[in-house]
């Protein structure tokens, strides 16, 4: 399995995990909800359906409602197949939001593993942030010091370009800073009031005060980087 279908899973388990959904409402999520996915079509999501329902991770269901499957007939149309999360779609999912490995960190796979941090544990989502951020500062080392090399051959507009980039690197590494030290900042917090917080929050989505965005400022999109 490429790198790039299994990141498409591993979205298409999570949103259903929130609620069952036909292809259209996923597709839909997948482009709206998760910009790494804009560019994927019905010919990419259809088969990703398919491979999950032949792993038991999801099962087809015709219909959303009773009056869904009988209009179809009438007007000459197939119901609308829905898609949900077997139990043990469910447990794959978990174990997947559990990894922490070096593909966490890439650009796209870290996009879609933000999007879930929702439903991520803590002490994950700590590993996934530092891991996110140790990866920008190796690439804004390179960066910087490729530019010194090349700095005296490069004309005002390419050279513009990678200052360009390196800004946009810096930029994630300062909202990463952010975000860490609010996780630490919620955990401290924890384990001060353990009593009060477990009442609050659940195993798999402990919500750590999230560093306040200025209005009108997304967080920064990775697959938007042009120093990739």
């Amino acid at each position: 399995m490429s790198r790039r279908s299994g990141i498409l899973e591993f979205a298409v388990l999570g949103l259903l995990r929130e609620s069952p959904m036909h292809g259209y409402e996923l597709r839909k999520r997948l482009n709206t909800s998760l910009g790494v996915f804009r560019a994927f079509s019905y010919g990419t999501l259809y088969p990703c359906l398919k491979t999950l329902v032949a792993n038991g991770w999801l099962i087809e269901e015709s219909g959303s409602t009773p009056e869904d499957a009988l209009a179809a007939p009438l007007a000459g149309r197939r119901a609308k197949i829905v898609y949900r999360l077997t139990a043990e779609g469910k447990e794959h999912f978990e174990d997947l939001l559990s990894q922490t490995g070096p593909d966490a960190y890439e650009d796209e796979h870290f996009a879609a593993r933000f999007a879930f941090f929702g439903q991520t544990s803590r002490d994950v989502r700590m590993r996934v942030l530092e891991g996110r951020r140790s990866r920008l500062e190796e690439r804004l080392e390179k960066m910087r010091a490729s530019l010194a090399r090349t700095r005296e051959r490069l004309d005002d507009y390419t050279l513009e370009l990678q200052r360009h980039g390196m800004e946009s690197v810096e930029r994630e590494v300062r909202w990463l800073n952010e975000l860490i030290e609010s996780e630490r900042a919620g955990r401290d917090q924890q384990r001060s009031a353990p009593d009060s917080s477990a009442q609050q929050n659940s195993t798999s989505g402990e919500s750590a005060g999230l560093p306040r965005r200025r209005e009108n400022d997304p967080p920064p999109d990775p697959s938007d980087d042009p120093a990739k």
